[in-house]
């Protein structure tokens, strides 16, 4: 079960930026891009269907490859800043729908880690940022790191991660994301809270016959021995509703980075104001990185049937 190192420790950072770009994202990408001495790619896809006018003149155009250029004057700033920080940095963009063009670049170049802002929730209840987030969580062959509308900027403490909350369960995919958030914990020397959140109809099976201490033991053995005695762990296990209770130990914890992995789920159960990443993602105080099926069936882990990882538990979606 292997992880990437590029995984926990990127060497090229993709920020997934719209126009106008999300300021307190992209700070988050540029800070991550600093701390690893990590390149990052500042990308935009624009609607070929729509037809933007010129701030300027006000004139509509057709030639995409002016708006090309319009939209690249757009994120120079971003570039600019970049450089400043001594960041290396480059502006892509490219005609197309945004969650294509950011799939299909990378299988064009090595990506270790995407960075995407979120809009406030929408009034329908859609994942924050709708069929684009939602493609991305699913597909991507990379850890997608999430900035949702709630997250405190992190610049009051320099974007240091010092606690890293991650959501697992006694299935195949919690060791893959167990070991990804120890790898993380170890990178930014943090201490690591797993928690398992047991739902009310799965209480009375799951504690027939233990106690929720052998469980919280049990849990350690997510975490590969040479990860586990390098870093600080903590396990937590309650019954209870496992949006509601991560969100809550995630401020109880002062958390700075919560870790899900995604398997299988239906993409109603996802986007939802009900799914677990819709909750978290509208909620939390601090980003959300998450591993997708096509990144945890890299590491090994075999397909779910999709009424399974829907009736489990947080960390699954």
């Amino acid at each position: 079960m292997a992880i990437k190192p590029g995984w926990s420790k990127p060497s090229t950072i993709l920020f997934a930026s719209e126009i106008p770009a999300n300021e307190r994202a992209f700070n988050f990408a540029l800070a991550q891009a600093r701390e690893f001495a990590a390149d990052l790619v500042v990308f935009h896809a624009y609607d070929t269907l729509v037809v933007a006018a010129s701030e300027t003149s006000g004139i509509r155009y057709y030639d995409y490859a002016a708006a090309a250029r319009s939209e690249v004057q757009h994120l120079e700033p971003l570039v600019q800043r970049a450089r400043q920080s001594g960041v290396t940095c480059e502006v892509v963009v490219r005609p197309g729908l945004a969650a294509d063009q950011i799939l299909g670049y990378l299988r064009e170049r090595l990506v270790d880690r995407i960075v995407m802002g979120t809009h406030s929730p929408g009034p329908i209840g859609k994942l924050l940022v709708g069929s684009v987030a939602e493609a991305v969580l699913r597909t991507a062959n990379v850890p997608v790191f999430i900035i949702g509308p709630e997250v405190v900027d992190g610049a009051y403490r320099n974007f240091a991660t010092r606690t890293i909350l991650s959501a697992v369960s006694l299935i195949e995919s919690s060791y893959v994301v167990a070991t990804f958030a120890a790898e993380l914990a170890l990178q930014h020397n943090a201490r690591l809270v797993l928690q398992h959140v047991i739902r009310p109809q799965d209480r009375a099976e799951i504690l027939a016959d233990r106690t929720i201490e052998e469980i919280e033991t049990d849990l350690l053995c997510l975490i590969p021995g040479e990860l586990r005695d390098r870093i600080s762990v903590q396990t937590i296990v309650v019954p209870g509703d496992p949006t509601e209770e991560l969100l809550y130990q995630s401020r109880a914890q002062q958390a700075d980075l919560i870790v899900l992995g995604a398997h299988g789920a239906s993409a109603f159960a996802a986007i939802t104001r009900h799914g677990v990443v819709y909750k978290v993602l509208a909620h939390s105080h601090c980003p959300v990185i998450t591993l997708s099926p096509a990144v945890l069936a890299e590491c090994g882990v075999k397909h779910l049937p999709e009424h399974h990882a829907e009736s489990f538990l947080a960390g699954v979606f």
